[in-house]
């Protein structure tokens, strides 16, 4: 079992050696967890939760009822679900979805994921194109890395613009999904109002 202490939230959890990092958090997750901002009520998806270190340290600030957690590795599953009621967090949503392929939800105020980004660009590339469509206005997806380029692009063509923290050899992506269409509709109406006022 790992114990550990994150930003004074102590977290004790099982694992197993077929599991990324299973002998202690790992430092990618930690450096996330001190750049993100988490709050009372947001409702928020650990995307590739492994055995639950991020969503279980979110529903602290969150409330395990507003957190989901979700794995396409059934033994990962299986160790978030023990993990959260080992930390009493049993209202969290655990299920195994490869990717966003079982997540029905589309309005999260927060995607968390340390993607395995040691295999090829295929998997967080469907996260974050359909990570996109399962924000909700106003709402970030947060990424970390030990790979800086391609995530900066992608994040960049898909949200219009990225954040990038460095910090102990790793990058955090902090992407926000913007209101566009309510802001090309109040453009339409404020070009609709000049145009009244100039026929009158």
């Amino acid at each position: 079992m790992i114990t550990d202490t994150i930003n004074g939230i102590s977290l004790h959890l099982h694992t197993e050696k077929s599991l990324f990092s299973p002998k202690h958090i790992d430092k990618g997750t930690l450096a996330m967890l001190s750049n993100v901002d988490l709050q009372g009520g947001q409702k928020i998806l650990d995307l590739g939760c492994g055995y639950g270190v991020i969503g279980i340290y979110a529903a602290h600030f969150a409330g395990a009822e507003n957190v989901t957690m979700a794995d396409v590795n059934s033994v990962a599953v299986a160790f978030a679900k023990k993990n959260a009621a080992y930390n009493g967090m049993q209202d969290i949503s655990v299920f195994q979805s490869d990717g966003f392929s079982h997540v029905t939800e589309r309005d999260f105020d927060l995607i968390l994921s340390n993607p395995p980004y040691h295999a090829d660009f295929g998997v967080p590339k469907r996260f974050i194109e359909e990570g996109f469509h399962h924000l909700k206005a106003g709402g970030r997806m947060v990424m970390v890395t030990k790979r800086y380029a391609w995530y900066k692009n992608k994040l960049q063509s898909v949200f219009g613009g990225v954040k990038v923290v460095e910090e102990g050899g790793y990058y955090i992506f902090i992407s926000q999904k913007r209101e566009v269409r309510r802001m090309r509709k109040e453009r339409k109406s404020e070009l609709s109002r000049k145009l009244r006022r100039k026929y009158r």
